[in-house]
């Protein structure tokens, strides 16, 4: 294979496994009731996903402050989910565009 053809079959593997991971994010945060309180562009009882993403952009520590308010319960509802799930969740809710 010659190298434009590795960096396109590259470029397409690492597209459908964002997709991927943005599906089981989506699928998640409906199965773990996150949708209950809030909306992917709307605020309900919490702000919604977009709001989320916007108000962590460019903080490097949202992802692990979000996962760790996720599984501890402090400043949000603790979430009955694994560390991997919280991870899929979070990176699903801060790709929200």
């Amino acid at each position: 294979m010659n190298g434009l053809g590795w960096c396109v079959g590259l470029g397409c593997t690492a597209l459908f496994a964002a997709t991927a991971f943005a599906q089981d994010g989506a699928q998640l945060s409906q199965s773990k009731g996150c949708m209950t309180c809030h909306d992917v562009s709307q605020q309900k009882m919490g702000p919604s996903f977009k709001a989320i993403a916007a108000s962590n952009k460019g903080k490097a520590d949202a992802q692990a402050r979000l996962v760790g308010a996720l599984k501890s319960g402090s400043g949000h509802v603790k979430v009955d989910a694994t560390d991997a799930e919280l991870q899929q969740i979070v990176a699903y809710v801060l790709a929200t565009p």
